[in-house]
């Protein structure tokens, strides 16, 4: 030991015996995650620079370290404000250099200390410290006897939860008789955290110390009580399974002695015997028998083999070799689509082409056909007779306000309650790989955060593609390249492009009078007297009523509306017959209002006569084709242009175009050339309530507008449609045979179109265009031949107005 100054050493006597001098000035060593109390011997392993300097200087000279706690075991160099200034002074007895370069020593602590102040830092902490003497415990009174007691008898009872008690233990325990080192034994066995042991560390009191200890060893308790009681219940649990294991494997040996089968065997052979029935393809069957293999290692009653039972019964249940034999037989396809449907003759033609296909190449892929047209035109029962026509299956599901991808692919079996995408359950249901498979309201699909279901759709809506469809719960290729998609949607604008791709479009447009009357006999008026208990011979309509009822009770495309109207007959003559009146009950005409009340639509109640800034468009809409009328008015002002009707975009840029013609050519049809410069131009298109949009009502708003200037009455037995240029040109439109139905509802027979539309009338019926006179012009001044009536001159009366006011 090396020689130190009297003056600078302290002397620690135990028993009246100096044990050793410490000096005053000593390294120190930062520790982590343990605090060191006195008479506390434990092994460290050095490894920091400092630290290391630190034990090299305390060895070199006398042995003495003092040992203080960080405050964050996390800071690998610790300033001197990251290390409690309380700590113990240790001596290093062993020191062992290891290969890696750390140093493990063993540490006995001998006494607490206070750090007065640092007087080196750059190669390790050199401190210069107090002794901090504890006060006498003096006489052991009864209280604190019972206090070491209870110390004791918790600190047995925590070793015995935790299953580390002994004889030695205890007699450890017992042979301390100091209050304070009994604390510091027992909290330096104590699993504590940094600062609930550094509280302690501080606390100088022996007793005061024990009263901290005994609170923490209370609470320790509780928490051993608890951990022994759960892990006893698991104990429990695990013997259970393992008891109930032991004895269904007896009873399985049991049963296999006996030559019997016990129910799980029976399940498991079962369901072999469904794979091989169900002829999956290759790559299914493989991962079928594997799923099979785990679900006959798994215990019966856990979860994952509920999960796997049901992968199974799905796998089982596809249709993946049934389909529906076909019967092609072109001639009874052509009849049982006429019997259900009348006209048509497009899609009839389309199906029966497909038909001619498929018998002469049975091996040709499904059409993606999609129906667009109005609601009420029957696209969906459309479909219901070219199943039966194709003597297939038919399934059906409804895509309008769909947003999660997961109904279109599957959701993955990771997630509770997992069920396959739409499709494949619809498969399943019918039981057949080559079904009909209607999807209405495609274009209703929505997208959120869950995924894009048209995305989705891409892969199963194409035919190179759906020969290997893959649904996310089955995580299997599915070949859906024999079934026939049928899509409806009322509108083609917002489905989308890619999507759009993949499909046959097929228009509906909707019905002429002429044909609802037919299907009205053939169809509505005789499922109605059946549905309503009606019998035939005591009902009937007049060929006139039923003609009333299509023009001033319905206005639409399709035929829902007049089915609705036969059914409320129906059912008023099924009350009479209820209240015991006789029939027959014959409809027509003159009777019809009593029935219906007054009537609802009046087609000609804008025709009556023609009149002046009064106009005729045709519009094309949801529903079909409708009559618009478009009106305009010039009001005294500076020659603002007023534009009302919620008009779209579109329309109200066709309404200044029209405007721009008007001014730049009023004096070419008798109006006076300042004529819009002291007006304010209003263009207004009836009703008010409902948006409207598109560019083919210019050549009307240019009618209508010159109409106003000039005084030349409309005619209001034309109808016209076509967009307007700058410089008077009328340009083409769509939609023609939807706005043709739309006039003929209406009564208008005279319809002008775009010339470049002439090619249009081909798709349009004969029994329609024998009906309808359609007038293609190329210029606006044809159009203005064709639809004003020659009379005075508005333009050149408010010139004379404006004269008398000069």
């Amino acid at each position: 030991m090396a020689e130190t100054d009297k003056d600078d050493l302290i002397s620690i006597i135990e028993e009246d015996e100096v044990i050793t001098d410490i000096p005053l000035t000593l390294p120190m060593m930062p520790v982590r995650d343990i605090v060191i109390f006195t008479d506390m011997l434990l092994p460290l392993f050095v490894g920091r620079e400092k630290s290391l300097h630190a034990v090299e200087e305390s060895v070199n000279k006398d042995g003495f370290l003092f040992l203080a706690t960080q405050k964050d075991p996390a800071i690998e160099n610790p300033e001197t404000g990251d290390i409690y200034r309380v700590g113990t002074v240790g001596r290093v007895l062993r020191m062992l250099k290891l290969p890696d370069g750390r140093v493990k020593t063993l540490v006995q602590g001998i006494t607490k200390a206070r750090i007065v102040r640092y007087t080196g830092k750059k190669l390790y902490y050199r401190v210069k410290i107090e002794t901090i003497d504890e006060s006498p415990a003096g006489e052991v009174d009864l209280e604190v006897k019972a206090l070491m007691r209870n110390v004791r008898e918790y600190s047995e009872k925590i070793l015995a939860l935790r299953g580390e008690m002994s004889a030695d233990v205890t007699t450890v325990l017992d042979s301390v008789e100091d209050p304070g080192k009994l604390a510091d034994l027992v909290a330096s066995n104590l699993k504590l955290k940094i600062d609930e042991a550094q509280e302690l560390l501080e606390i100088i009191d022996p007793v005061q110390r024990l009263q901290k200890v005994n609170s923490l060893l209370s609470r320790e308790v509780d928490l051993s009580t608890m951990q022994a009681k759960i892990q006893s219940e698991v104990k429990d649990e695990i013997f259970k399974n393992q008891r109930d294991y032991f004895l269904r494997e007896q009873v399985r040996a049991i049963h296999k002695e006996l030559g019997e089968q016990d129910d799980r065997a029976q399940e498991i052979e079962e369901y072999r015997k469904k794979i091989k029935r169900a002829r999956m393809s290759k790559e299914a069957g493989k991962e079928a028998r594997k799923q099979l293999r785990r679900l006959d290692q798994m215990h019966p009653d856990s979860a994952e083999s509920a999960v796997v039972r049901t992968y199974l019964d799905w796998l089982v249940e596809m249709p993946w070799s049934k389909k529906t034999k076909e019967v092609i037989d072109i001639k009874t396809a052509k009849s049982a689509l006429d019997k259900d449907h009348y006209g048509l003759k497009k899609i009839k033609d389309r199906i029966l082409e497909y038909l001619s296909v498929r018998k002469l190449n049975p091996k040709m892929k499904g059409p993606i056909l999609c129906f667009v047209g109005p609601p009420g035109v029957g696209k969906t029962s459309l479909g219901q007779a070219i199943a039966g026509a194709l003597n297939r299956k038919f399934i059906r599901i409804s895509l309008g306000g769909i947003r999660d991808e997961a109904e279109i692919r599957g959701h993955r079996r990771t997630y509770i309650g997992a069920l396959p995408g739409r499709i494949l359950q619809g498969l399943k249901q019918c039981g057949s790989r080559n079904p009909v498979f209607m999807m209405d309201e495609i274009d209703k699909l929505g997208a959120d955060f869950r995924g894009d279901p048209s995305s989705a759709l891409l892969e199963a809506l194409d035919p190179e593609q759906n020969a290997e469809f893959s649904d996310h719960y089955l995580n299997l290729s599915f070949d859906l390249s024999q079934v026939m998609f049928i899509l409806t949607a009322n509108i083609t604008d917002t489905i989308p492009s890619a999507l759009l791709d993949r499909m046959e479009i097929i228009t509906l447009p909707g019905y002429t009078e002429d044909e609802k009357k037919v299907i009205a006999r053939r169809h509505l008026i005789t499922r109605q007297v059946s549905e309503n208990g009606l019998a035939a011979k005591n009902f009937a309509i007049s060929p006139g009523a039923l003609a009333l009822i299509i023009t001033e009770y319905t206005s639409e495309a399709g035929l829902r509306n007049l089915e609705r109207e036969i059914g409320s007959i129906c059912r008023k003559v099924a009350r009479k017959i209820a209240e015991g009146e006789k029939g027959p009950f014959k409809i027509n005409r003159n009777n019809l209002h009593k029935y219906l009340g007054v009537a609802k639509f009046y087609p000609e109640m804008d025709r009556e006569h023609n009149q002046i800034g009064l106009s005729t468009g045709l519009a094309w809409t949801q529903a079909g084709g409708e009559v618009m009328y478009v009106e305009a008015s010039l009001i005294r002002g500076k020659g603002e242009l007023i534009i009302t009707g919620q008009l779209g975009d579109v329309m109200q840029e066709s309404a200044r175009a029209a405007v721009s013609y008007s001014r730049a050519n009023i004096q070419a049809y008798g109006g006076q050339a300042k004529v819009f410069d002291s007006v304010d131009i209003h263009i207004h298109v009836p009703a008010g309530a409902i948006p409207k949009d598109g560019p083919s009502a210019g050549i009307a708003m240019a009618t209508a507008l010159i109409s106003s200037a000039t005084g030349n009455p409309v005619r209001s037995d034309v109808a016209m449609t076509g967009e307007i240029t700058l410089r008077g040109r009328v340009l083409p439109v769509g939609g023609l045979k939807e706005k043709s139905l739309g006039a003929l509802r209406a009564g208008i027979h005279k319809i002008i179109i775009p010339t470049k539309n002439k090619k249009d009338l081909t798709e349009i019926p004969r029994n329609i265009q024998r009906k309808i006179k359609y007038i293609p012009v190329q210029e606006m001044d044809e159009v203005l031949k064709l639809s004003l009536e020659k009379g005075p001159s508005a333009g050149k009366r408010i010139g004379k107005k404006s004269n008398r006011k000069q």
